[in-house]
């Protein structure tokens, strides 16, 4: 297939309009063999994440015990309930004493591992190689457009954030471990609609895993 210059031109701004999208991908997930959540068990999600995130914290929770009460879940929201120093200062024994108290037998707990960011460079209109893999050489215009758009157009840099999240889900009364997933989310335009995008995500593969089932 034959491509001129200006088809070569729009498919690498797709490439990094579609690079640019936000997206959230579980790179990994694991399951208790033959373990899943009872509907009457009642589900805290608590989310280690720091307050300089701009409320990630609470987003995440709300939008997790959302998922879960949507497919008929008993979920809370650890911020909402405890607040936001939740077992601050606090032992083993204390804490468990306290989520006994609140009748709370599974506990899903996420956390922000890792935030990263990448400088990235975006070339120019002027930008690709030269001669003679390209016909504008040959032509004065062609060669003198070409030449004005990568002198007086040139390309900049981006910068890109990935965040790494690991949640975990815990039955309190036997203390196991019943559920690990680790995702990783590129450049998230808010935290709200991150926390959105990573909620569904991560209910889908329990769904998938087994772990819960539909309303």
């Amino acid at each position: 297939m034959k491509l001129t210059l200006r088809g070569v031109w729009m498919m690498a701004i797709s490439m990094i309009v579609l690079s640019a999208c936000s997206s959230t991908k579980i790179t990994s997930s694991w399951k208790q063999e033959g373990a899943t959540i009872q509907k009457d068990h009642k589900v805290m999600v608590l989310a280690l994440i720091p307050n300089k995130e701009g409320g990630l914290r609470a987003q995440i929770e709300n939008e997790m015990v959302a998922e879960l009460q949507a497919k008929g879940y008993n979920a809370i929201s650890a911020y909402q309930s405890l607040g936001p120093d939740a077992f601050k200062n606090t032992d083993e024994k204390s804490a468990l004493r306290q989520m006994d108290r609140q009748g709370i037998e599974n506990v899903m707990t996420v956390v922000l591992l890792d935030k990263s960011k990448e400088k990235n460079y975006v070339p120019g209109r002027g930008y690709g190689p030269g001669f003679p893999f390209y016909p504008y050489y040959g032509r004065f215009w062609n060669y003198y457009g070409f030449m004005y758009n990568r002198v007086y157009d040139p390309g900049y840099y981006t910068v890109d954030t990935k965040y790494f999240l690991e949640g975990n889900l815990y039955d309190l009364q036997n203390n196991m471990l019943l559920y690990s997933v680790q995702t990783q989310s590129f450049d998230p335009s808010s935290t709200a609609r991150f926390a959105v995008v990573y909620s569904k995500k991560v209910a889908k593969d329990m769904f998938k895993q087994g772990l819960i089932s539909r309303k």
